[in-house]
């Protein structure tokens, strides 16, 4: 939805846009997280053992946070941008930031369409996931253009 030299007003208009996808989003992060489940990389992902036992030492890189908690944080993350995307002196910073949130999101949409085609996917797995990936290139695309200062503006 970018909206090039089309006046302060669309600017505007397309930022509260974008803030509405990501307040729903963000709340469907924490009302219903099994639906990004599959989004999160297992590789991304701690395994926690279970209380009382003795696991090995997790050897995953970048394995900071739970699946739950990366759902949970990514959630925080929207509705801090569903903030900082209507304030003029944040938009621009604010959806830089959205751009490359939503680039890094592109590995999880890969990884789950990895596992829908892979032996344990399933046919609504491989539908839904096919239909998800493409859908970044728009977000990404959209975040980008609300970085455009209007006429007159100083960057």
């Amino acid at each position: 939805m970018p909206f090039p030299s089309s006046g302060r007003a669309a600017r505007n208009l397309s930022a509260a846009a974008m803030s509405a996808l990501l307040l729903a989003s963000a709340g469907k992060h924490f009302r219903s997280p099994g639906f990004y489940r599959q989004v999160v990389p297992d590789w991304l992902c701690r395994q926690d053992a279970a209380v009382g036992d003795v696991a090995a030492p997790d050897n995953r890189a970048y394995a900071v946070f739970s699946r739950e908690e990366w759902i949970a944080v990514s959630g925080l993350l929207e509705a801090a941008a569903a903030v900082g995307i209507l304030v003029p002196a944040t938009r621009r910073t604010t959806a830089t930031a959205l751009s490359v949130l939503f680039t890094a999101f592109l590995a999880g949409h890969i990884d789950a369409l990895r596992h829908a085609f892979g032996p344990e996917g399933t046919l609504r797995q491989r539908r839904i996931h096919t239909a998800r990936l493409p859908l970044q290139a728009p977000l990404i695309a959209w975040a980008w253009s609300l970085r455009a200062a209007g006429p007159g503006s100083r960057q």
